[in-house]
């Protein structure tokens, strides 16, 4: 850990950053957000708002136009310094057809030039995590798309991040299976000390997973609202149908419908 480092450290630092593709389209204005350490902070918003072309830029995939964004108060590529990791889950699970799960968990190991012991204990120890230890063995092909997705996330863990960034991984599951990773997500989060940022266009995940909820809208994509969800944890089935629940799903509808210049009798008609 840097020594430099102290608990008011903040994560993450988004200072007046924007994205201007060179089509011209203007994909982010200026954004300001601060994430603190151990934080699950979602941007939620509707498609073309630039949530993940946000997250993105965290993550170093994507350059600024203008502004900069600061890991533990460092450059994204002197992020290791610190001591910290990132990791990104992506929307798709993005898994190799052809390979076993276990090779396409270790697959950033492989490429970090991770030695095979030290690679296959961490493979076994995430696998573990997600729930897919006896599942080593099987093709991508064999499993559901939720425990594709699983893997996924099992590959995101296997570099033992501190900041683990999510865009919309669950978005294209069903319902049920949805809930059960959401819920899954929120435990490996307490239970490993991680900071999330996770992309969701869903209201309904956006409350039952977050600390803090960043609202976006479109043209240009820009932050609208912060809404704080400070509903204990662990946080179960009850709280899904609960009057809170409820309370904060409409604060965000009514972020949303505002930024969008929609009343909600229009958005109902």
């Amino acid at each position: 850990m840097n020594v430099d480092a102290t608990p008011e450290t903040p994560a993450v630092e988004v200072l007046s950053v924007e994205k201007t593709y060179p089509n011209g389209t203007h994909a982010l204005q200026p954004v300001d957000l601060t994430v603190r350490e151990g934080e699950f902070i979602t941007l939620l918003g509707p498609s073309g708002c630039g949530k993940s072309t946000l997250l993105k830029m965290v993550a170093g995939l994507l350059e600024p136009s203008d502004g900069r964004i600061l890991l533990w108060r460092k450059p994204i590529d002197q992020v290791e310094s610190t001591g910290h990791r990132v990791s990104f889950v992506f929307q798709e699970p993005t898994l190799m057809p052809w390979a076993k799960v276990q090779t396409n968990v270790r697959l950033p190991l492989d490429l970090a030039g991770v030695d095979a012991k030290e690679g296959n204990q961490r493979v076994t120890e995430s696998l573990a995590m997600v729930g897919l230890d006896k599942f080593a063995s099987h093709l991508p092909r064999e499993l559901s798309g939720g425990m594709q997705m699983r893997v996924s996330i099992a590959r995101g863990l296997v570099t033992r991040p501190t900041l683990l960034l999510m865009d919309e991984p669950f978005g294209a599951l069903d319902e049920i299976t949805r809930n059960k990773l959401d819920s899954d997500l929120l435990d490996l989060w307490q239970r490993n000390g991680l900071t999330v940022i996770f992309v969701t266009h869903s209201i309904y995940e956006a409350v039952y997973l977050s600390n803090r909820v960043v609202v976006m809208a479109a043209r240009p994509g820009r932050i609208v609202d912060e809404v704080t969800i400070d509903a204990p944890y662990p946080r179960g089935p009850e709280f899904r149908v609960s009057t809170e629940f409820s309370r904060f799903a409409k604060r965000l509808q009514d972020s949303l419908l505002r930024a969008s210049g929609t009343n909600a009798e229009e958005a109902l008609a």
